[in-house]
């Protein structure tokens, strides 16, 4: 792969997990399949519904698919050809091993700049080197989110890990874009006029109004496939600058709502060890481990063990979390609280210390009074008594 253009964490991460996690289910699609005959019915389509642009007829469009294949370092058979019936801008690629099939549609070669058309080109090109690289193992990957998202009893974690991927690889393939031209603009204009019909874009216009909107808000993309043009043009030039907060920001872009209902693959492993570091926190005094209490944190984990060592980092990692992690936090505190009647209040204050040093105070006293039927003036003494967090 191009030392430049490398997959984004999203890639890494959610590829080590199924490798990991769902050995077998790597290991079936896995199995290679005869190729030969679904690439022989993939091409005889592409003949079928389209037009095949050849390179006497058409030497811009090659010279620019050929710049495009350099720059990105491939070594693969390239087959252009015009979508027919087509009325938006657009272009895509049809993946096969050691082939890349790429079809325009509408009329978005007569719009584009050569140096445009060499970054809309770098793009789907990028989605092939994706694919075959690290010996197929994005394409497996690919394959398998996609499947599990589309089976009749997917969760919502398989639909929202799938969407990721998808959202994840847009960004990559427009850093293809760069790579092929070199320079930012014509790769936000071509992206700009296949999403608008535009003949004439500003690209620094436009990245501009990219900066106002987040100088104005905080905005998540809201797209099952691709992200909103103007996250896109952002993420782009952070990338281009080598912003320290590159991944930190296009996390928070693309990771979705931070409700519980939207979780991840990802973020499912990680609140599923948070939590499990929380119960280590709550039963670690030994006054804590009455067999009623142990019996809930075996409920929660059967491999349960105490541990008497403190977990430093724990309180920070809590008090960074999205508002409904935290919130669910207290409600495995309140399960705490309730688990032995005799020691309600010394629990209770346990809980109420950590919820004050993670910034969820206000949502533990509505549980507790709530749930447990604590009085407010046993909250109130609960919290002025120096309970360490």
């Amino acid at each position: 792969m191009n030392r430049d253009l490398t997959p984004l964490p999203q890639h890494l991460a959610l590829t080590d997990w199924l490798i990991h996690m769902e050995p077998e289910v790597w290991q079936w699609f896995s199995q290679k399949e005869d190729e030969s005959e679904n690439a022989e019915a993939v091409r005889l389509s592409l003949l079928r519904d389209t037009y095949r642009l050849d390179a006497e007829s058409h030497p811009d469009v090659f010279r620019e698919a050929e710049a495009a294949r350099a720059a990105l370092g491939l070594e693969t058979t390239l087959a252009l050809y015009q979508g027919q019936g087509g009325l938006l801008p657009n272009a895509a690629v049809c993946h096969l091993p050691r082939e890349a099939h790429l079809v325009f549609s509408g009329p978005i070669l007569s719009l584009l700049t050569h140096d445009e058309l060499r970054a809309v080109i770098g793009h789907e090109l990028a989605h092939h080197m994706l694919w075959q690289s690290e010996g197929g193992a994005y394409l497996l990957a690919d394959r398998i989110l996609d499947a599990a998202s589309a089976h009749p009893a997917a969760a919502p974690s398989h639909e929202r890990s799938a969407r990721l991927w998808r959202l994840a690889t847009e960004l990559f393939a427009d850093r293809g874009a760069y790579v092929a031209c070199g320079t930012l603009e014509p790769a936000v204009s071509g992206l700009v006029k296949s999403l608008t019909g535009l003949a004439q874009v500003s690209a620094p216009s436009y990245l501009a109004q990219a900066d106002e909107i987040f100088a104005k808000s905080n905005p998540k993309t809201a797209g099952l496939t691709h992200p909103e043009a103007f996250i896109r043009a952002r993420a782009l030039k952070l990338w281009v600058e080598q912003d320290e907060s590159l991944d930190a920001e296009i996390a928070r872009m693309l990771d979705g709502d931070d409700g519980l209902d939207d979780l991840t693959l990802l973020q499912q492993d990680v609140l599923t060890e948070l939590t499990r570091r929380l119960w280590h926190h709550l039963l670690r005094p030994e006054w804590t481990r009455s067999d009623e209490a142990l019996a809930l944190a075996k409920s929660y984990f059967p491999d349960f063990r105490p541990a008497d060592a403190a977990d430093d980092s724990l309180t920070a990692d809590w008090e960074n979390l999205p508002p409904p992690w935290r919130e669910y936090g207290c409600q495995v505190m309140l399960d705490f609280c309730a688990s032995d009647p005799d020691a309600l209040e010394q629990a209770a204050g346990r809980a109420l210390a950590f919820a004050r040093a993670t910034g969820c105070l206000g949502v533990m006293e509505k549980l507790l009074a709530k749930e447990l039927k604590m009085k407010v003036r046993d909250l109130k003494r609960l919290k002025e008594t120096e309970v360490k967090p």
